[in-house]
């Protein structure tokens, strides 16, 4: 029996399994409104039997003959598939009518003030949607594209900030990515309205959303497999699958499709050889994995390519067919396992980013509501560590923490994959402020300058945390940000050619990175290189140095005993 919170005025219903080989071939259903006595649909004088699926992915639509107004209803199965057993998802489309008697109801309705565009856009309409926002803040705007689909669509990003095109000395720079699966389209929608209301807000004057706008460098990118989603569209919330858009137009997963980084640190840990030939950070992509001939899909090449370009320190795909935030690792470290809790070294700082995020989020943490299908996160506040949930091999945020300086967290934003757009605005609700906490939770831990004596910026300097075994790097400019949770951190910047510095640093429970600078100066031997280099010579290494004195020597004590 499925229950219905408010009546129903006319009714299609969409059949779909895709857990195993199981599915109904042909229903009967059955309505009530006060869930004692029922009525059977009827097709004239007779019931009404409705087709089923004939197999597992594709649903099939059905209508109610008549239109029926009911409380609750029940389905009948009267056949299913030969080899399986009963089993069957369903929706149903209908109208709600108002019930003044349902108080509760009433109640905790949904609605928003936010006067955004709350519909499903596909390709040209999320272009225009983007050049409105852009043309109505100019000042804190700017569109882009990190490449091209297999089809040949733009990847198309947003970037907000005072002073977009350029990164800031010091301001750190977040992301927000949606749609690696074409057809998880709620998280797609979500990142247009909150494109509209941090415009829109800043223009008003939200001291929040200004403070966010101009201490951040924020990237938005709603579409990362536009191909797909145009499947998905062309299907519609009511004829959406589980699979119908979900890869690549060349059948990829992007969301697994980056390089294995876990296995090359892992095997290197176990062989003991760290951090000589694999470093626990920046590790580098393998050469087979940049040829042509491997299985890579060009929006994975480009997602790479933007987060090698931009220093970002923070980041959040959003997927969807779940309310769960996801932190690495993704993959398990034991072979013969498919689950097991992996964490990272910054275990403790993923944890509290994900629980910032499904805290604030109007349901993830509602021990009330039902779970979306056989997972209770409960027992974890909405949030899970990816291994312990299902093991992945190449995942988007094992290879951002590896690979770059970002955190990245995968946030499933709702059960349902394309949502009906008359839920946007509920939906909208529900994850608004997770959306702008997350954003924020980048100003978190220390950050600051590495520069040499001259006071100019050293690229590329690691930053190491004593007691964490995972380092970070320096910007270009020598600015560098490290997400830490609150306490008192040992830290030390070096750099090749450069003697290291160790400071003692103090992250507080207020929002704002703790500053923390660092000033390194150049070793001996790198001084005596640059004078030589200054004279046009070349520093003598000191082994070769020896081996000419010893030869001078031998050379002078046999011209003596010749004589």
């Amino acid at each position: 029996m499925h229950p219905l919170r408010s009546a129903t005025g006319w009714g299609r219903i969409e059949g779909d399994s895709t857990s195993r080989s199981d599915w109904v071939t042909s229903y009967k259903v059955m309505v009530s409104n006060d869930s004692h006595t029922w009525v059977t649909v009827k097709n004239g004088s007779g019931d009404m039997i409705f087709e089923g699926n004939s197999e597992k992915e594709i649903p099939v639509l059905n209508e109610l003959p008549v239109p029926m107004v009911a409380r609750y209803i029940r389905i009948n199965p009267r056949s299913w598939f030969d080899n399986g057993s009963i089993c069957m998802r369903m929706e149903i489309l209908g109208c709600p009518l108002p019930d003044p008697n349902n108080y509760y109801h009433r109640r905790n309705e949904m609605t928003t003030t936010d006067n955004l565009d709350f519909k499903h856009h596909n390709y040209k309409e999320m272009r225009q949607l983007m050049k409105v926002v852009n043309e109505m803040c100019p000042n804190i705007t700017r569109i882009y594209n990190i490449g091209k689909s297999h089809q040949g669509l733009k990847l198309y990003a947003v970037e907000i900030s005072d002073h977009p095109g350029e990164h800031e000395v010091g301001e750190p720079e977040f992301h927000y990515m949606a749609g690696a699966h074409g057809n998880e389209v709620l998280g797609r929608e979500l990142m247009l309205l909150l494109l509209q209301f941090l415009c829109q807000e800043y223009l008003a004057g939200n001291p929040r959303i200004v403070h966010l706008v101009e201490e951040t460098r924020i990237h938005i990118l709603p579409s990362l497999n536009p191909d797909g989603y145009e499947k998905a569209y062309e299907g519609g919330s009511e004829l959406g699958g589980w699979s119908l858009g979900r890869w690549t137009h060349d059948g990829i997963d992007i969301n697994n499709n980056f390089p294995d980084l876990n296995t090359l640190l892992w095997e290197a840990e176990d062989r003991q050889n760290l951090p000589r030939k694999v470093p626990n950070h920046y590790i580098a992509i393998p050469e087979w994995f940049l040829s042509e001939n491997a299985t890579v899909a060009v929006e994975t090449r480009a997602v790479i390519a933007w987060m090698e370009k931009i220093p970002f320190v923070l980041g959040g795909n959003l997927q969807g067919g779940e309310l769960v935030v996801a932190y690495p690792y993704d993959m398990v470290r034991s072979l013969w396992k498919t689950q097991e809790h992996s964490p990272t070294p910054d275990d403790h700082v993923f944890r509290w980013l994900a629980y910032s995020y499904a805290s604030t989020h109007r349901l993830m943490t509602d021990a009330r509501r039902r779970v979306c299908h056989t997972e209770d996160f409960q027992k974890e506040d909405g949030t899970v560590n990816g291994a312990s949930w299902h093991t992945v091999a190449g995942s988007l945020n094992d290879f951002s923490y590896l690979h770059t300086n970002c955190f990245e967290l995968s946030i499933y934003v709702g059960c349902d994959k394309y949502p009906h757009e008359s839920e946007l605005p509920e939906e909208w609700e529900n994850n608004r402020e997770s959306l702008i906490v997350f954003m924020e939770q980048v100003h978190r831990g220390i950050k600051g300058m590495v520069r040499d004596a001259h006071g100019k910026g050293i690229p590329n300097a690691i930053i190491s945390v004593e007691g964490v075994n995972h380092d970070i790097r320096t910007a270009s400019d020598g600015d560098y940000w490290r997400l830490l949770n609150p306490g008192e951190y040992v830290v030390t910047a070096k750099a090749e050619g450069f003697t290291s510095s160790t400071k003692n640093c103090m992250v507080g429970y207020d929002m704002g990175a703790t500053r923390c600078d660092f000033t390194l100066s150049k070793t001996n031997l790198a001084r005596i290189r640059e004078i030589m280099e200054k004279f046009g010579k070349q520093p003598v290494s000191l082994p070769a140095r020896r081996l000419k004195l010893r030869g001078r020597k031998r050379r002078q004590r046999g011209g003596r005993a010749n004589t």
